[in-house]
């Protein structure tokens, strides 16, 4: 059951990857092609935004992978947070719009960094 779950935790970890470079792709589209895109942007995050990361959580303690794991999902969710902060709040201060892509690469390479850990806990060789 322990390796099915992490097995399951790396699906998930992809999937959480694969819809961070489909944002990037949004709103680059936004930017650089018609700013429509932006309603697709603020619409596709609220389809795995925090709904993928909780259900990684409750596939990591069916794991029990070890305490950096759950360390990295943290984080995961409060970069997650401030993306929608950054997002929401920047109509009163301009200046933390301007953070939202800073906070965008940094939960994109913490996706590549928890997807890593996973997969090397995983399959190791003792």
């Amino acid at each position: 059951m322990k390796k099915i779950g992490r097995i399951i935790f790396i699906g998930l970890g992809a999937l959480l990857l694969l819809c961070f470079m489909v944002q990037f792709i949004l709103a680059g589209m936004a930017a650089f092609i018609n700013f429509e895109y932006w309603k697709d942007h603020m619409f596709f995050v609220h389809l795995f935004g925090f709904n993928l990361p909780i259900i990684m959580l409750l596939t990591a303690f069916i794991s029990k992978f070890p305490r950096k794991v759950y360390l990295q999902l943290a984080a995961i969710f409060g970069l997650t947070f401030l993306m929608y902060v950054t997002a929401n709040i920047s109509s009163l201060f301009p200046w933390v719009g301007a953070l939202h892509p800073l906070f965008a690469v940094l939960l994109f390479l913490a996706s590549i960094a928890i997807l890593n850990t996973s997969f090397r806990l995983t399959f190791k060789r003792h």
